[in-house]
């Protein structure tokens, strides 16, 4: 019995190597979403100030042609280091939306006029930010690809970087292009 004793902080130890290690190999970035094949929901965002007003974002329109749906905020440090490459990707002909998540749209919107503005157009989801808890967003930035009949076809957690576009995102709008 006294052996038994000395075994329960080895056996305790290997418990938590074992849980440790399952952590390491899993990616946090790829969570599930309950929205893949599924059409985007349904949403009606006013435009950032000094936007025209036909230029918020609404469920239809995501259809007509694939683009992406990016969720970005002024207060989102990750969505500085992304941003230039959505500058190239607009530059390239895609077409990207934005949602400007649990922000204050001025600031939103001030946000965009110093960094340039890489959006055709730009919903507005103040706080709480329901059209992105409806998208089941867990942070920002995250971008997610429609089609052309408004489904989401994939999310991506994180910056959007040549890497992520080489590799996942661009391979995906090329083919739903087709």
């Amino acid at each position: 019995m006294r052996r038994l004793f000395y075994l329960l902080p080895l056996v305790g130890f290997l418990a938590l190597v074992a849980v440790f290690k399952w952590g390491l190999n899993h990616d946090p970035r790829l969570l599930p979403s309950m929205l893949i094949d599924r059409p985007v929901p349904e949403m009606s965002l006013a435009p950032l100030p000094g936007r025209p007003a036909e230029s918020g974002l609404s469920t239809a329109d995501l259809k007509g042609r694939v683009s992406l749906v990016n969720i970005y905020g002024s207060w989102c440090i990750a969505c500085v280091q992304e941003h230039p490459y959505l500058m190239e990707l607009k530059k390239a002909g895609i077409t990207i939306h934005g949602i400007d998540w649990r922000d204050d749209p001025v600031e939103g919107a001030k946000w965009l006029k110093k960094h340039g503005d890489p959006y055709d157009r730009v919903g507005a989801d103040p706080a709480p930010g329901r059209a992105a808890i409806d998208f089941g967003v867990t942070g920002a930035p995250e971008t997610f690809v429609v089609d052309r009949n408004g489904v989401i076809r994939y999310k991506h957690i994180g910056p959007i970087t040549p890497e992520v576009w080489k590799t996942v995102l661009g391979p995906i709008v090329q083919e739903l292009s087709k």
